[in-house]
């Protein structure tokens, strides 16, 4: 007999590859996968939690549209280009993922994520797939704990009696008294590629994975965005190191601070229009203590007086780059033996692309170009001038907040009861 290390040596390692569906003809809402969540197109959620699990082989997107595409592809992922025949209204997961595996025959186990499920985080994704790799099962399916008492439906108008279907109306339970039930929540689903040829995404060996309530958002509807905006907020995932690092914010004035629109006159420009709005944003971050820079740039026509006049009004240094914006930028990053990831960086144009990539946080306003959209971290749904800045300065102050919970609970879970007066 082998001895056991030879014995897996020899085992091949399965190949486990994330899956997003994400179909451009959604009949509920228009291109509803690469719509922007909380300044972040509702696929790059899930993308970014696949990517950061660091569990799968390949992260794949399969779409019909060139614009999921290339979404895709920004945030890091490889594209299956699905056929017509599974990218129809009548189309089921099912047939698109039997394509996906047909077609990527070293595939040995599909995680089928929903592209409708912003608050999924890298630690449900490595949890779940344990119980496939480690404890044996087939398939494994998220849900979430409901506590709903259903009845059973009637034709409307008619003389049937409903009748209750999980409870007893005369013992009805106090909800800290009953444990629940357990639902699919539709943010993944894992399979193996034999119950995927059998016509399966749940069977043999079946395990579910239970995620919290909070956890469990589900984008259907329209009238759903705006309350998974606010969710996504206070409970997604915001990758590995943008929560507490920001020291340091650039804000271009042009096309950021201010709409980039000059009123010109037969002297050169003579004013421009600024937010109150942007101005309150900034002087928040400063109370944090993140600096903010303005920079323009050779192209931009602000005038020195005006430079002047705006750096007195937010008491923030203003610095015009030259050519080389990413070089000039690293400059001063090195005079404050500051790294990338400590950066926060605001532009709106192409030449600010290598800046909005580099930075820990970036962000554009609604109105820019779609190359700038596309680099940054953060779209805001502010327009240049008229909130943008505000808005930006607000999710760095919010991301800094949760950094300092979870640095909170962090050291609550390391002090024990003997160490706490020392630990405080």
């Amino acid at each position: 007999m082998a001895p056991a290390k030879k014995r897996k040596r020899n085992e091949k390692r399965q190949h486990i590859a994330a899956l997003i569906l994400a179909r451009g003809g959604s009949k509920g809402i228009r291109l509803k996968n690469i719509k922007m969540l909380a300044g972040v197109p509702l696929i790059g959620w899930v993308l970014r939690a696949a990517l950061d699990s660091k569990q799968f082989n390949s992260v794949w997107v399969s779409t019909d549209h060139d614009e999921i595409e290339k979404v895709a592809t920004t945030w890091g992922a490889q594209v299956h280009r699905r056929s017509p025949e599974v990218s129809k209204d009548s189309t089921c997961s099912l047939d698109a993922i039997q394509e996906f595996a047909k077609n990527h025959k070293e595939v040995d186990v599909v995680c089928n994520i929903q592209a409708t499920s912003p608050c999924l985080h890298p630690s449900h994704l490595k949890e779940a797939l344990e119980l496939i790799t480690k404890q044996g099962f087939e398939s494994v399916f998220s849900v979430v704990r409901r506590h709903h008492f259903r009845w059973q439906e009637v034709n409307i108008g008619g003389f049937e009696v409903t009748k209750p279907l999980n409870l007893d109306p005369r013992k009805r339970p106090r909800r800290q008294d009953w444990a629940g039930e357990l639902c699919e929540n539709g943010s993944f689903y894992f399979t193996t590629r034999r119950l995927i040829e059998e016509g399966q995404i749940q069977g043999g060996k079946c395990a579910y994975y239970e995620m919290l309530p909070e956890y469990s958002v589900d984008i259907d509807v329209d009238i759903d965005w705006p309350v998974a905006e606010q969710r996504v907020l206070r409970f997604g995932y915001f990758g590995q190191d943008k929560l507490e690092v920001v020291r340091l914010l650039l804000c271009k004035i042009s096309g950021c601070l201010t709409d980039g629109c000059f009123p010109i006159s037969a002297s050169g420009p003579e004013m421009v229009t600024v937010n109150e709005k942007d101005i309150n944003g900034i002087r928040m971050l400063k109370q944090e203590e993140v600096d903010v820079i303005l920079i323009s740039s050779n192209e931009d026509l602000l005038p020195k007086g005006l430079a002047e006049k705006l750096s007195n009004m937010t008491d923030c240094q203003v610095i015009k780059l030259e050519k080389d914006i990413q070089g000039e930028v690293k400059a001063i990053m090195d005079s404050r033996k500051l790294d990338w990831k400590e950066v926060a960086y605001m532009g709106n144009d192409v030449q600010d692309v290598e800046c909005l990539n580099l930075a820990g946080l970036s962000a554009v306003p609604t109105d820019a170009p779609v190359v700038a959209l596309n680099a940054a971290k953060y779209s805001c749904h502010s327009a240049a001038g008229k909130g943008a800045v505000r808005e930006f300065a607000d999710h760095i102050l919010l991301l800094k907040k949760k950094a300092k919970f979870k640095r909170f609970i962090d050291l609550l879970l390391y002090c024990d009861d003997s160490m706490f007066p020392q630990c405080f």
